[in-house]
């Protein structure tokens, strides 16, 4: 094994014995972003496009292009739908977004978001066999501002070459008009990772949390730190699941959401928002302190941390309390702080903790599963069901407070997964296809294997070269400095 391999196993092996618990976590943050910067730039970004036909001789031009090719056009003319199946719209996605709020970071400008939304396209192939493109665009009107009717029509121009589209990294308020208007108006599904993605792993943690603290969902009190386009879908979400709105109560930078919240209820943008004011919190209970009180669960996706969820709030919570603490890149509070709190089960969104509840458990899969059955939309059953099957898949294993979700290298949960969300939306009368468990299962099992038995042969033959080692001693060398 690599001195980067070694290296990246166990990140906390990296920083001396003599460093406390916070300058680790705060160091292993800058050390993975300073790699980061550094890896990029050794391979110009993360993804190339590559024939997937074969080429027997330079003849095969002929067949591939012209003239053979006008079969192919002829034939799609004719019927559309021929499309997934003569091309690769069958399992391509689009990822998209206007670069708004990238991460922690906010708005990167419009290129800014390439980064993620290549790596978007990375963990599609090798999770879940799907090929995507990156797609960042410019979403600003004349006035300067984002508009987020350009995104609807730019989506809606670029839907006959897609089989889905992806959207990513667009703020809030536009992100509810966006998605709302595409999800009805598209013939593909349209699917926000950052809405429905989150709300659906998280809805999973959820539900094998409360497993094991042995508590059910509509008897606990949730708190929500954050109410944008994640925590707003996680909510929408776990209410469908059968939890008590008048259990829940969300904070947004202004306080609690409540029916009394007559800035929200003027501003028609944040409509979502407005209907999470109508149905939870029925006593109008502000501050986080007051909420907090008794509340078996705390749900954060918030500002990054690590300070901003108190060790005093997590003191105050019900027997045996559930925090998820899931902004990117830094939780809201490390989670041997909120361990030392009180905390008996703690996620986050980042793999180098236990638990992570990350979109990565859930988009691969669940945009595979749509595609096997060429589904014209995601609807929130399909979320669901995605969320009960990586539950499921994870209690099979005996889950446990340090393990509540499958790993990323349960490669077997992405096919489970798939299979069950494309049951659901032949179920849901979104399917163009009908195709049985069994076989959703071993197509997406076998897209998986050939994507990483194709990288795992690039990288043999060197063709996709291994970083020298310096590049980790640099990128470590920056975080222990930064951090002493």
């Amino acid at each position: 094994m690599s001195t980067i391999d070694l290296a990246l196993t166990n990140l906390d092996e990296l920083f001396p014995g003599d460093f406390t618990q916070e300058q680790i976590a705060k160091g292993k943050t800058i050390f993975l972003k300073e790699l980061s910067l550094a890896t990029h730039k050794f391979y110009g970004g993360k993804m190339v496009t590559m024939p997937k036909a074969g080429i027997y001789g330079f003849n095969w031009f002929n067949v591939y292009y012209t003239p053979g090719v006008s079969k192919i056009s002829t034939t799609i003319r004719d019927n559309n739908d021929a499309s997934f199946d003569i091309s690769n719209r069958g399992n391509l996605v689009a990822v998209v977004s206007d670069s708004t709020r990238v991460l922690g970071d906010g708005d990167c400008t419009p290129p800014g978001g390439l980064g993620v939304m290549e790596g978007k396209a990375y963990l599609m192939k090798y999770l879940g066999g799907v090929d995507g493109v990156a797609l960042c665009v410019d979403s600003y009107n004349k006035k300067g501002e984002h508009d987020p009717d350009k995104i609807i029509e730019f989506v809606k121009m670029l839907q006959p070459s897609f089989g889905a589209v992806n959207l990513e990294d667009i703020s809030q308020p536009n992100c509810y008009k966006v998605l709302d208007t595409l999800r009805e108006e598209c013939d593909i599904p349209v699917w926000h990772d950052d809405a429905q993605g989150t709300g659906s792993v998280t809805l999973a943690g959820l539900i094998n949390a409360l497993r094991i603290v042995e508590k059910d969902i509509d008897k606990v009190k949730i708190v929500f730190l954050g109410a944008g386009a994640s925590n707003t879908t996680i909510s929408r979400l776990i209410l469908q699941a059968g939890a008590d709105p008048h259990k829940m109560i969300l904070f947004d930078s202004s306080g609690s959401l409540h029916k009394n919240r007559e800035d929200i209820k003027a501003d028609t943008r944040f409509y979502r928002k407005w209907e999470l004011c109508e149905k939870t919190n029925p006593d109008c209970i502000d501050g986080i302190e007051n909420a907090i009180k008794g509340a078996d669960v705390l749900i954060a996706l918030s500002k990054p941390g690590p300070n901003t969820v108190k060790p005093e709030w997590i003191k105050s919570m019900g027997t045996k309390p559930i925090v998820f603490a899931c902004a990117n890149p830094v939780p809201e509070i490390y989670p041997y702080a909120a361990k030392e709190a009180g905390a008996y089960i703690v996620a986050t969104g980042r793999g180098d903790f236990p638990n992570q509840v990350n979109n990565s458990l859930g988009f691969p899969g669940i945009l595979k599963g749509s595609l096997l059955v060429r589904a014209r939309k995601v609807t929130d059953e399909m979320a669901i069901a995605a969320a009960y099957s990586v539950a499921n898949f994870a209690e099979k294993k005996g889950i446990s407070p340090s393990y509540i979700m499958p790993t990323m290298d349960e490669t077997e949960v992405f096919a489970t997964e798939a299979a069950d969300v494309a049951q659901t939306a032949i179920k849901n009368g979104v399917a163009r296809l009908e195709l049985d468990w069994q076989s959703a299962f071993d197509r997406t099992l076998r897209d998986i294997k050939e994507a990483r038995a194709i990288m795992d042969l690039l990288m043999k033959e060197n063709f996709v070269k291994k970083p020298d080692s310096s590049i980790l001693e640099n990128a470590l060398k920056v975080a222990i400095e930064t951090v002493k």
